[in-house]
């Protein structure tokens, strides 16, 4: 009896509590940036110095066993660029630094052929980090990397025969560091972005209030799970009944897609999480976040139903419904953080960034 008491107490006094400790918007923006944000993007810097450095060594001295290692610290690159990469707001958003990481989506293949016609002539400027960051983004992001480590020819890289082929990936790591590096002090720089989010102004063209501040972290998570489905799963899994084509995923040669995918959702998660974001919306609104970290729990267990690169997990039965079902849970996800969160908190999170992709 003192138990069902103890019980109907706690359910009692839970809405008044949590109403108590609402965050603010301000504590929210905080969280959002110094437990999420800037240590994403460390990470990212980390792991872009520690390939740059690894790729050197394999050039200076080509081995199978450099080579392994240059190609499994690219993997962790990879991971930590896939974590923040759905973070697209300030810093990221500028001077095309999004599409010089990574482009993608590449439906006509652009970066392949410009790889292989750099490959093809041995331009000298592809090996030079300023020559090369003037041309095509195409030809110097994690894309045109992955191909050099591990497609067509890349076995050349373990001899003197792949000097030029390494020199060229050695050049689009220095570019790639030299970027995560940016980003990370842009978003350590109190005078910078984590400013102006901070503290919004009417001078600010993009963030006049907290409530726009609110309104972009809300529109990472929506959209964030959108891009996910439509640009990582979607194409190579097949649209409308179409036949999967392996070969459209991202980082199949490294085998790599699936990892990023789980990386992706790690990120949103983190971002719902430890932002604490739905704890700035009333007491009977905190089933929200609840219902979104049940989501991703449902991503992360899929992701790890799949263990094959893509081309052999669409072939088994059990690795492609864990793949399918991806699907399905970033349309719940959808309506959970684009509809659900945002009327909560009172936001429109507006268009996607992705209309017209």
């Amino acid at each position: 009896m003192r138990l069902l008491l103890a019980v109907v107490l706690a359910l009692s006094l839970t809405p008044a509590l949590a109403q108590e400790q609402k965050l603010t918007a301000e504590q929210v923006v905080s969280l959002a940036i110094t437990e999420v944000i800037r240590p994403g993007f460390a990470q990212y810097a980390e792991a872009a110095t520690t390939l740059e450095r690894d790729v050197a060594g394999l050039c200076g001295g080509p081995s199978e066993a450099s080579l392994d290692i240059a190609r499994t610290q690219f993997k962790a690159a990879v991971i930590a660029w896939s974590r923040v990469a759905l973070y697209r707001l300030g810093p990221l958003m500028v001077e095309n630094r999004y599409d010089k990481i990574l482009f993608w989506p590449d439906r006509k293949g652009i970066a392949l052929k410009q790889v292989q016609g750099v490959l093809a002539n041995a331009d000298p400027d592809a090996t030079d980090p300023a020559k090369l960051g003037s041309k095509s983004v195409a030809m110097q992001g994690l894309g045109a990397l992955e191909f050099l480590l591990f497609g067509t020819g890349a076995e050349q890289l373990s001899s003197a025969e792949g000097d030029f082929r390494c020199r060229y990936a050695h050049a689009v790591t220095m570019l790639q560091a030299e970027t995560a590096a940016t980003l990370s002090a842009e978003w350590n720089d109190p005078a910078g972005i984590s400013k102006r989010l901070l503290e919004p102004s009417e001078s600010d063209p993009d963030y006049r209030s907290f409530r726009e501040v609110a309104e972009a972290l809300t529109g990472l998570l929506a959209h964030g799970t959108e891009a996910i489905r439509d640009q990582r799963l979607l194409p190579f899994l097949g649209r409308d009944g179409a036949a999967p084509k392996p070969k459209s995923a991202l980082f199949w040669r490294s085998g790599m897609t699936v990892p990023s995918i789980n990386a992706n959702f790690d990120g949103l998660r983190a971002l719902l999480e430890k932002s604490r974001i739905a704890e700035a919306t009333t007491a009977e609104n905190l089933w929200v976040s609840n219902s979104a970290s049940f989501e991703f729990g449902n991503a992360e267990r899929a992701g790890k139903v799949v263990t094959d690169p893509v081309e052999q997990a669409l072939d088994d039965p059990k690795q492609k419904k864990a793949l399918d079902y991806l699907v399905i849970v970033t349309q719940s996800l959808d309506t959970i953080l684009g509809e659900n969160l945002a009327a909560a908190l009172g936001l429109s999170v507006g268009f996607s960034s992705l209309d017209g992709d």
